[in-house]
């Protein structure tokens, strides 16, 4: 199965029964936690289930670095993509949080580019655009300001709310949080994804009966 078929697929289902599916493979780590923590809140304007591929990126929004690069390496990452892409924007700052790393432009500039999503690995703001925009993001919190705002890497491991993300992970996200599957158990867990649900709504068919 084509992986843009599998993310299709994937977005019939919440971050939950995606997490719960993942636990029945019996090649999958029952010991890993591929989700995220409370840290993380949802700012999810009733989109559905976001599902894409991962275009990681560390930033600074406060003080200027010595080093820092073009916002089009990011961005050009969004852009060139083949499948929907979920952005991951990391506060890598010593007071992380302290400034906004997304804002109602950012949000915009993400939708012209396609990307479906934004994990914000720190704080956000204009929260109102970012509604008006239509776009997704999850973040730890909520800003008015910011300072210098600068891209540090791409493209490099990350985390975000105790959640491991790699560049090309596929990501799950919705109102309870974001859910990493890994490649080679995606189309699997989209197989284990319908026997989940076939099987809870059974049980909660049954229970209802004694409501």
């Amino acid at each position: 199965m084509e992986l843009i078929e599998i993310i299709e697929g994937l977005k019939k289902y919440d971050s939950a029964t995606v997490q719960n599916a993942m636990m029945t493979i019996d090649s999958y780590d029952k010991e890993q936690i591929d989700y995220s923590s409370p840290e993380l809140k949802s700012y999810h304007l009733e989109n559905g289930t976001v599902v894409g591929v991962a275009v990681t990126c560390k930033v600074t929004p406060l003080y200027e670095p010595k080093e820092k690069l073009d916002w089009d390496e990011y961005y050009d990452l969004i852009d060139k993509s083949d499948l929907p892409v979920v952005g991951i924007i990391v506060d890598i700052e010593k007071n992380k949080g302290r400034g906004a790393v997304m804002g109602d432009g950012m949000a915009l500039k993400h939708k012209v580019l396609g990307a479906v999503g934004v994990i914000n690995g720190g704080s956000i703001r204009d929260l109102p655009g970012i509604a008006d925009v239509g776009m997704s993001v999850w973040a730890t919190g909520r800003v008015p300001g910011h300072g210098p705002f600068n891209l540090i890497e791409t493209q490099t491991s990350v985390e975000v709310g105790d959640l491991i993300i790699n560049p090309g992970d596929l990501i799950v996200g919705d109102t309870d949080g974001i859910t990493r599957v890994p490649i080679e158990i995606a189309e699997e867990t989209l197989i284990c994804c319908k026997k989940v649900r076939d099987y809870e709504t059974g049980v909660f068919d049954e229970l209802k009966k004694k409501l």
